[in-house]
């Protein structure tokens, strides 16, 4: 689960469930199951719904936010440098 929330909300966390990954639904939307906890005691699941446009956005944002950071040894493909014949690399 994610890390706590500073301020008054810290007791509050929001974060991935482990063993329900991100799935597509049949009408093309994202959804990603979140728990949700409080003072160590979980409360509910929350899907967080993307559109595919919005998927992409965070995506994005993801890899700028990330850009400076070297990928750790269990990242996914998507994060480990691919080299291009002629030395191009690309992400």
């Amino acid at each position: 689960m994610s890390r706590a929330l500073s301020g008054a909300s810290k007791e509050w966390h929001v974060g991935p469930v482990p063993g329900l990954g991100l799935r597509r639904e049949k009408d093309g939307h994202l959804v990603l199951p979140l728990a949700v906890a409080r003072c160590g005691k979980h409360l509910a699941l929350a899907p967080l719904v993307l559109t595919v446009a919005e998927g992409e956005q965070l995506h994005a944002a993801l890899c700028y936010a990330l850009g400076g950071e070297p990928a750790p040894e269990d990242a996914p493909e998507c994060r480990k440098p691919v080299r291009y014949p002629g030395g191009r690399q690309r992400y």
